[in-house]
């Protein structure tokens, strides 16, 4: 099958998509994975480094491309972004909003405080609202409906302790996410919702502090039994971008996981039975001593 095939398979070829934080890990497997399926792509990045990376990465992958080094958590700054984008290719088909981080804040609720609580409202679901707002006019310009996809997480959808507020807010995209794609439904735009679990990324470099002796430890954390990779919820993000694969899936998010959600509590012991009342004496990173 030729390049040519294969992009007529999903039907994006030659729309427009917004990725943001799209200069590394999900974000930007997502950009250079629409790119090949033929899509015009438009980075925002905060990094001016990464956004210079990425954009000859495009560039040489002979796409239409248009990267700006912005900070999505303000709102002119948001504006501006999408007027640039209006002015370059007069429409918008998907927004990509895959910001977010845990900003390495982790600790007891009781002692979190309100300077935390703003910066981790910010990115992770503060800029949703700025860059959906400004998106969606020029999504509805075009009058051929459109795809809005929310990254979010697993942890949104499960307890974790010492990242309270950060799960919180994650699981106000799943509300967002559901109420939008309900407004939004009218208008042909589909809006769903990304939730990955553990993935190597440039926030989260996951396969590599397992030791080697300690790997096998992954086929218990995840039933398919590997980290996740960009690509992996890049594909999830294809899915939901293309009307042909996905044109009545909206309100909904895509668990990209490795089971470990359907998993719950259950993992596999080292004679390969099951558990759900796993005793745990260390952490699966640390390599344990002759002695343990």
């Amino acid at each position: 099958m030729t390049i040519a095939q294969e992009q007529s398979l999903l039907g994006l070829a030659g729309k427009v998509a917004l990725i943001t934080g799209g200069g590394a890990g999900i974000g930007r497997a997502t950009a250079e994975l629409f790119a090949q399926a033929g899509m015009r792509v438009a980075v925002a990045e905060i990094d001016p480094e990464r956004a210079a990376n990425v954009r000859r990465t495009l560039e040489d992958a002979g796409c239409d491309c248009l990267v700006s080094v912005a900070d999505v958590r303000d709102g002119p700054q948001v504006v501006a972004l999408l007027d640039d984008i209006a002015t370059r290719f007069a429409r918008l088909d998907v927004l990509v909003n895959n910001v977010g981080d845990f900003l390495g804040i982790k600790g007891e609720f009781v002692d979190s405080h309100e300077d935390q609580w703003q910066a981790l409202y910010e990115i992770n679901l503060r800029h949703i609202f700025h860059v959906t707002r400004a998106a969606i006019p020029l999504m509805q310009r075009s009058g051929d409906g459109g795809s809005i996809i929310n990254l979010s997480t697993v942890e949104a959808f499960r307890g974790i302790p010492l990242t309270v507020v950060y799960s919180a807010f994650n699981a106000a995209i799943t509300g967002f996410t559901q109420s939008l794609a309900v407004e939004l439904g009218q208008y042909g735009i589909r809006v769903n919702a990304i939730a990955p679990e553990t993935t190597n990324s440039a926030q989260i470099t996951a396969t590599p502090r397992v030791p080697p002796e300690n790997r096998e430890n992954l086929k218990r954390w995840f039933p398919i039994g590997r980290f996740g990779e960009g690509s992996d919820s890049a594909g999830a993000a294809l899915f939901l971008a293309s009307d042909l694969l996905s044109g009545w899936v909206s309100g909904t998010t895509v668990f990209v996981d490795g089971g470990a959600l359907a998993a719950g509590a259950w993992m596999r012991m080292p004679n390969d039975d099951w558990t759900h009342l796993p005793i745990i004496s260390r952490d699966g990173y640390t390599p344990r001593s002759a002695k343990e």
